[in-house]
């Protein structure tokens, strides 16, 4: 494999966002139950955490659960629920050996209490770490995040908005905005992720389903990236 960290670095590659789909897809081609594929999906996110680490991407934003995924069967959704809090559970000591810092973007306060202490805890464990910074949206939309930070600057009694203003107040607040978006699955839309961050961050969608992603296939996102080149509407 080509020396990926000097083309990172080479690149300013800082932030990578992906939209973690096909899991479901995934596991109904194999004949298998959606959890079986949402389990494997779990692989592929520690598969890219690491490769971030290897190549010198210093964030990760991954979307795991959205305002809309409420909305599918009432099993699925508590499956999601017990599948986030039996991941932290089990990776958290490994996580932290690796120095990743975990936070999470999107309206935590509609979770399950014992969920929300879960969060809690993988935040409090990993916040002095140096190493990969890790950002779960879960319950994250970000119409939502939006008229969130729209009502936090009304409250503020701020006059001047600017976009500095606005920025300051999404969740996404102390993050850098994504240089790269990666959509697995085959689908081309942004499904309400980041809409204000990813305004000049580069597209990638990926025809292979989440549970197929690993260290080789961030690679070649990494690649293709560094072809691109990125005038921020400078012509």
């Amino acid at each position: 494999m080509e020396d990926i960290k000097k083309i990172v670095k080479d690149c300013e590659l800082k932030h990578v966002a992906i939209i973690m789909d096909g899991n479901r897809r995934w596991a109904k081609e194999r004949n298998l139950p959606s959890a079986v594929g949402h389990k494997k999906g779990v692989d592929s996110l520690k598969a890219a955490m690491k490769a971030c680490d290897d190549f010198g991407i210093k964030y990760l934003t991954v979307y795991a659960f959205s305002t809309e995924n409420w909305n599918r069967k009432p099993e699925e959704v508590s499956f999601l629920m017990d599948l986030l809090a039996q991941t932290l559970k089990n990776e958290l000591k490994e996580m932290d050996e690796n120095n990743v810092v975990i936070s999470f973007i999107g309206d935590t306060t509609k979770l399950n209490p014992k969920l929300q202490e879960i969060l809690a805890d993988s935040v409090e464990t990993t916040k002095n770490n140096t190493g990969v910074n890790l950002q779960i949206a879960f319950n994250y939309g970000s119409r939502d995040e939006i008229v969130h930070a729209v009502r936090e600057i009304i409250a503020s009694g701020e006059k001047d908005i600017t976009e500095e203003t606005i920025s300051k107040h999404l969740y996404t607040r102390n993050i850098p905005d994504p240089d790269l978006l990666i959509r697995t699955g085959g689908e081309m839309r942004v499904s309400n992720y980041l809409l204000w961050q990813i305004a000049y961050s580069e597209f990638i969608v990926l025809k292979k389903y989440w549970p197929e992603f690993d260290k080789e296939a961030l690679a070649e996102c990494v690649k293709e990236f560094a072809r691109r080149n990125r005038r921020y509407g400078a012509g």
